[in-house]
């Protein structure tokens, strides 16, 4: 009979990771984690957490423009980039404290240290080559950006992972990509000051998002001066001859210079070197480890969560693939994560937040479907003058009034679709809306209070 020196052996400690590690440890199981860099992942260390930081930052200049409608005189102001990222940096390790405290306090043994498969129950520790006898091993490495290997001089741009360290503010900035990190980033840029450009090969941002949602941020963008590249890509990049520029050369003839190029296309999951290939672990194409619901692979005692599988690519999912993994194996509870139904938030400014299916998803799997929307100037652009504008949008099925996505664009919209979410995961319908009272004077009440459908 095989003997294992731990009941789980979870690599990567990242959000999902560690809640994993930490369930399992509370199940009774002996864990052991290894983790190459810091602890917290992607997310608290160079994702979500220090992204919303520079979000807040990038904000203060409307506010302090805004507030002189309502009388106030806030007087010459002046930011200083390097204070913004002193203060973020010890904030992650605050927080990357706080996992490894966490971790410790479960029981769970930490690695700081790389650690590759060797078979299906082997890991090897590379800092110290001990081998570690596991039970069942759980892959949770995550994501890194990528850069586009085929445009000349690429090596010049920075990704999301160099953004949260640049020495200093860039003044002119052109971010490649349209997707959620390149509008958060392009956001963040503009709102410091930053000179700010984005180029992608489609036709609009946020591929994907719901129609009306890409259209409101374009509008909110231009009113903001970034500058909006569509249809175009980057053919090369090269240094200007002050040695510091970067000379951008597009796809349509044209060349731009610029201080930064931040190259936000995409990521690939992080399984170079681990040694997936040694245990007979499947891979796509694209790298991800294909799994069940169960979050299994097809070596049944690896299993593995979060961007490394490719499902949907957030830390709150990952989060609770990690739960589910843990009480299933470890806990006697089976169950499966959800991705069905996932609320979700954009930090652009303005913010997205968005819930269940968009309109033309919602048309492809329904035969009648119903919209209510509506977009109105807000309360608080009355008297700062600002152009700000709110879109708000239902997406209902007629046949059963159920209500199938909500679509927020505006302040305070990730908030509001936590709350939404609720009520679309629970089934909510229509009726569910109207019914209840709203919420007076708030941008919010007008979820409820919307009763007529559009055309």
């Amino acid at each position: 009979m095989d003997t294992f020196d731990v009941d789980l052996f979870v690599i990567g400690g990242g959000s999902g990771g560690v809640r994993a590690a930490r369930i399992a440890a509370n199940h009774g199981a002996r864990v052991m984690l290894a983790e190459e860099f810091r602890y917290g992942g992607t997310c608290v260390i160079r994702g979500c957490v220090p992204k919303k930081l520079l979000v807040y930052a990038s904000r203060f200049a409307g506010e302090f423009a805004d507030a002189a409608g309502f009388g106030w005189h806030v007087g010459e102001t002046s930011f200083d980039w390097a204070t913004l990222i002193r203060n973020k940096d010890a904030e992650i390790t605050r927080l990357e404290n706080v996992y490894a405290a966490n971790l410790e306090s479960a029981g769970v043994s930490i690695v700081r240290s790389r650690a590759v498969i060797e078979d299906a129950h082997t890991v090897r520790v590379l800092s110290t080559g001990a081998r570690i006898r596991a039970a069942t091993i759980l892959v949770a490495t995550g994501a890194m950006p990528v850069r586009d290997a085929s445009i000349p001089g690429i090596e010049l741009a920075i990704t999301s992972n160099e953004a949260f360290n640049l020495d200093t503010l860039p003044q002119r900035v052109l971010v490649i990509g349209a997707g959620y990190i390149a509008v958060e980033f392009a956001g963040i840029f503009a709102g410091l000051g930053a000179r700010t450009s984005l180029v992608y090969r489609g036709e609009k941002l946020l591929r994907g998002f719901d129609e009306d949602v890409r259209a409101a941020l374009e509008t909110a963008y231009t009113a903001r001066g970034i500058g909006l590249l569509a249809g175009r890509t980057v053919s090369g990049l090269g240094r200007a001859q002050d040695g510091s520029a970067i000379e951008v050369s597009l796809s349509d003839g044209t060349t731009m210079t610029v201080d930064a190029v931040l190259s936000a296309i995409g990521r690939r999951p992080n399984v170079g070197g681990l040694g997936l290939d040694a245990a007979g672990v499947a891979l796509k194409p694209n790298g991800a480890i294909p799994v069940d619901g169960f979050s299994r692979t097809n070596v049944p005692s690896i299993y593995a969560v979060g961007d490394v599988t490719d499902r949907v690519n957030l830390t709150p999912v990952a989060i609770r693939e990690g739960h589910a993994f843990a009480d299933t194996v470890f806990g006697g509870k089976s169950w499966q994560v959800d991705h069905s139904v996932i609320p979700t938030a954009v930090f652009s400014t303005p913010e997205i937040g968005t819930v269940g299916l968009t309109e033309a998803q919602a048309r492809e799997k329904h035969a009648d479907v119903a919209i209510f929307r509506t977009s109105f100037r807000a309360m608080k652009a009355t008297l700062s003058g600002g152009p700000e504008r709110v879109l708000m949008k239902i997406v209902v099925d007629r046949a059963s009034d159920r209500v199938l996505g909500v679509h927020i664009v505006g302040e305070a919209a990730g908030e509001m679709i936590q709350l939404a979410g609720i009520a679309v995961t629970m089934g909510a319908t229509k009726a569910d809306f109207d019914r209840t009272i709203a919420v007076h004077p708030s941008a919010a009440e007008e979820l409820v209070t919307l009763r007529t459908p559009v055309a």
